[in-house]
């Protein structure tokens, strides 16, 4: 499907506070980065290093916005590379804003270099694109060229959250895991019927679309063996 190119969204997202215009020198440096926001917005000091979490493609930006409302003891980064997609979640912070979460727009190919080694707690990963022809399965978000991206940026305990309503590319991701040195923490193909991983979940733009549709979600959470 072709994303509608939304005028003057470019402009805007090249513009905004909220949109972090050059990320890589921040590398290393995000509790500073946040930080500042914080003493800028005269919140008080955190009391120490506050989590990092990141969505890697995050739409228009519902997902987080909400837990960081509900998380302000934890950083949130938005990446998402389509500048006509940013800019509505743009708008949604511009209404009410949260200095702890911030949007990057950029390729997630260039993760390490905009992270440093165990710097990221968190990563999620909502309804990513499916990219269905096998020539093109590296690019998918949930490959072994991306497990290995994740494996270099996340702490000792992080963690990696996806959730999709494609159950081929949920099979194509549990394969994955299975044959990389990753450890599944839970699974399930209808996560609004798990009462156990459904607690707490928060749903996104794409997520509402299709359970309103009755098509069932399906989610996995993995880490690194102990």
């Amino acid at each position: 499907m072709r994303l509608r190119k939304v005028k003057g969204a470019e402009e805007a997202v090249n513009n905004s506070v909220f949109c972090v215009q050059t990320p890589t020198l921040y590398r290393g440096q995000w509790q500073s980065f946040f930080a500042k926001l914080r003493e800028e917005n005269e919140e008080p000091p955190a009391a120490g290093p506050m989590p990092l979490h990141i969505e890697i493609g995050m739409g228009k930006g519902t997902f987080l916005m909400q837990l960081a409302a509900l998380h302000p003891n934890t950083n949130y980064l938005g990446i998402e590379l389509f500048p006509s997609v940013l800019f509505r979640a743009i708008q949604k912070i511009e209404e009410h804003p949260l200095s702890n979460l911030r949007f990057l727009c950029v390729n997630a190919d260039s993760l390490t270099e905009l992270f440093a080694e165990g710097e990221v707690d968190r990563i999620y990963l909502n309804f990513s694109d499916p990219w269905p022809k096998t020539k093109h399965a590296k690019r998918r978000l949930t490959s072994m060229a991306f497990l290995e991206r994740y494996d270099r940026i996340l702490s000792a305990n992080g963690r990696i959250e996806f959730k999709t309503d494609n159950r081929a590319l949920f099979d194509f991701s549990l394969e994955e895991v299975k044959n990389s040195k990753w450890r599944l923490i839970a699974s399930t193909y209808d996560l609004h019927h798990d009462p156990v991983l459904s607690e707490g979940n928060i749903m996104t733009e794409y997520e509402a679309k299709f359970s309103a549709l009755h098509h069932p979600i399906c989610k996995l959470m993995i880490d690194r063996p102990l």
